[in-house]
């Protein structure tokens, strides 16, 4: 279990800080967090955990004055009951050094449940955000810098279904270059409403969990919610703006804008199409009259994922340098009864073990011309093999005895 008796502790364990020594207004940004995702069945609630104590610890030793949780807290929208509990001991954990918290929901939260938990978290000093709110009813945040006691005003904007933003009628007879165009014109709408209180005299934020246009995917999101119609320019973001805090894109990146707008990207690589992202938190710094600079912290906490390609014979050579990385394994070998257990007898961390696709790209399809009518089953069980570059005598002795038995 992840949760090690006394684990309630944790926001007194996180709590604390010290005098400001002159610090300027300080912001961290987060994202992306995907509390209880599995990859290939394996659990990774342990490493969130450790993922997430480094962050609040990021944000006490940084004295920051508020933390932005820009979406995704969860991989689900019905999360275990053990992945609620580390986002509610990591929310409290950042609340518990003294910053603001405010997270936002995105597109695999679901929106009503904290919706439902907004109450509770404001009496710990949590802000949380489900569905999208007016101005007046919460879309704002405003609060004083503990560190400089000036004002701060944080426009947020949890993740947003087109079909809110484009009437149903709409998506049924509009073109996808016009439903792109309604939603492009819906956020542009919101934004409006939500800055449109912007003050000289603060530092003025906007949080959102959306996809920008040109923005690089980090190899994770679920790609129906992310590219054409739910993408929208980042001159959507008003220039007033000090900083746009941006969750939903794995990868970090500064977006080419009016504005600072930045994804920070996710703190753990959810999939092996994440396993080159360097992952990080952003720590803003900003002030009314100047704009915000941004300085990456990684976060080293959390296995690495990686890919790794070779025989088996090349693959017991490396197997004393991987350390507990998880691995993905291409294997340039034929196929064979037992290979996959050859192979994670010597890479136990191995969790998807497959034959190189260049290695068997070089086995071609071959069908005889006198068709599959005067062809045995067994002829034809061993074509099906070879197609699959699969060379083992083994399984179509198997494969014989099987029918003789059944036939």
């Amino acid at each position: 279990m992840p949760f090690a008796p006394g684990s309630l502790l944790w926001a007194g364990e996180w709590a604390g800080g010290g005098a400001w020594d002159g610090l300027p207004m300080r912001f961290l940004h987060t994202s992306d967090w995907h509390v209880g995702k599995t990859l290939k069945g394996r659990s990774r609630l342990d490493e969130q955990e450790q993922v997430l104590r480094e962050i609040v610890g990021v944000a006490r030793s940084q004295q920051v004055d508020a933390v932005l949780v820009a979406g995704d807290l969860y991989d689900t929208a019905a999360p275990s009951a053990d992945a609620q509990k580390l986002v509610i001991r990591t929310l409290m954990g950042l609340a518990g050094t003294g910053a603001q918290v405010i997270a936002i929901a995105g597109n695999h939260d679901h929106a009503p449940t904290l919706d439902a938990y907004r109450p509770l978290a404001g009496e710990a000093g949590i802000t949380l955000a489900g569905a999208m709110r007016t101005a007046e009813n919460g879309g704002v945040v405003s609060f004083e810098a503990r560190s400089t006691g000036e004002a701060v005003t944080v426009a947020v904007l949890p993740f947003l279904s087109q079909r809110y933003a484009v009437r149903a009628a709409e998506l049924v007879t509009n073109t996808a270059s016009d439903n792109t165009s309604a939603y492009d014109q819906q956020l542009r709408d919101i934004l409006a409403s939500l800055t449109a209180g912007f003050r000289d005299d603060a530092v003025n934020l906007v949080m959102a969990h959306l996809t920008v246009l040109n923005g690089r995917m980090g190899g994770g999101e679920r790609t129906a919610q992310s590219i054409f119609e739910y993408a929208v320019p980042a001159s959507i973001f008003p220039i007033e703006t000090h900083y746009v805090a941006l969750g939903h894109l794995h990868r970090r990146q500064r977006m080419d804008a009016p504005c600072p707008v930045h994804y920070c990207g996710a703190p753990l690589a959810v999939d092996f199409g994440e396993q080159e992202n360097e992952p990080v938190v952003c720590l803003v710094e900003a002030s009314p009259a100047t704009p915000a600079s941004v300085t990456d912290i990684p976060i080293t906490s959390g296995r690495r994922l990686r890919t790794v390609r070779g025989t088996v014979a090349e693959l017991s050579v490396l197997a004393a340098s991987v350390g507990d990385d998880y691995l993905r394994i291409w294997v340039r070998e034929p196929a064979r009864a037992g290979l996959r257990e050859e192979v994670t007898a010597l890479l136990p961390n191995a969790l998807e073990v497959r034959i190189d696709p260049e290695f068997a790209a070089s086995v071609t399809e071959s069908r005889p011309s006198g068709g599959g009518v005067e062809r045995s089953p067994a002829e034809l069980f061993g074509e099906y093999l070879r197609t699959k570059a699969v060379d083992d005598p083994r399984v179509e002795a198997m494969f014989r005895r099987l029918h003789d038995r059944i036939g």
